[in-house]
C-alpha cells in the first residue's frame, strides 16, 4: 500500500522533492519515536493519521504548534485521527520536548530528512534574510488505506490546527 521512497543525498534540488496531493499513496515512514521505538506508517493501516512536519523542537513556533495539536487532540480522536509529529531533532531532544510540554501524541526523529523529503516537506526557505534548505512546516493527512486525503504546505505554526479541524469536520 505504501510506496517506498529512496532518496539520493547528492546533487538534489528543492524541486526534486515533489509535494504530495490527494489520492497519492503515502510514503512509508520508518523512524524512531520519542522512546527510541521503531515507528512505521504501514503499521497504522486501518487508522487515519495526521503527519505534521516541524523544523525544531523547542523553538517558539514549533512549541505553539505542538501545544495546539495537544489542545485539539481529543477533537482529532473523535474524528478518527491520530497525530504524529516529525522533526529533524534527535531522539533525546524530542523526548525532552514531549515531556516538557506533556504531549500525548507520537513524535518521530528524522535527522537525515528522509521522511521530510519523501513527503515534500523539505526545501528552500528564508530565515532572517538568509536562504537555506531544511524542514518545511507541512501537514499530510493519510486515510486508513494509506492514501493521502490532503497535503498542506507552508502552514502557519499558529491557528493551523483549528483550520485543520474545520477541514476535517
Amino acid at each position: 500500500m505504501f510506496r517506498l521512497f529512496v532518496v539520493q543525498q547528492r546533487g538534489l534540488m528543492a524541486e526534486e522533492f515533489p509535494r504530495l496531493k490527494a489520492l497519492d499513496v503515502a510514503p512509508e515512514i520508518s523512524l524512531l519515536d520519542q522512546d527510541s521505538k521503531p515507528f512505521k506508517l504501514s503499521d497504522h493501516l486501518g487508522q487515519k493519521v495526521i503527519v505534521y512536519f516541524y523544523p525544531a523542537a523547542g523553538s517558539p513556533g514549533c512549541t505553539k504548534e505542538a501545544a495546539d495539536f495537544q489542545e485539539s487532540l481529543e477533537d482529532f480522536k473523535k474524528l478518527g485521527f491520530s497525530v504524529v509529529g516529525v522533526s529533524p531533532d534527535d531522539v533525546p531532544r524530542i523526548k525532552s520536548f514531549q515531556e516538557a510540554h506533556e504531549l500525548e501524541f507520537t513524535l518521530l526523529s528524522d535527522p537525515d530528512f528522509v521522511a521530510h523529503k519523501a513527503f515534500g516537506a523539505f526545501g528552500e526557505k528564508t530565515l532572517y534574510g538568509r536562504k537555506f534548505r531544511g524542514a518545511l512546516r507541512s501537514t499530510v493527512i493519510v486515510d486508513e488505506k494509506g492514501k493521502v486525503i490532503d497535503a498542506l504546505y507552508s502552514v502557519s505554526s499558529t491557528g493551523h490546527t483549528k483550520a485543520l479541524l474545520k477541514l476535517l469536520s
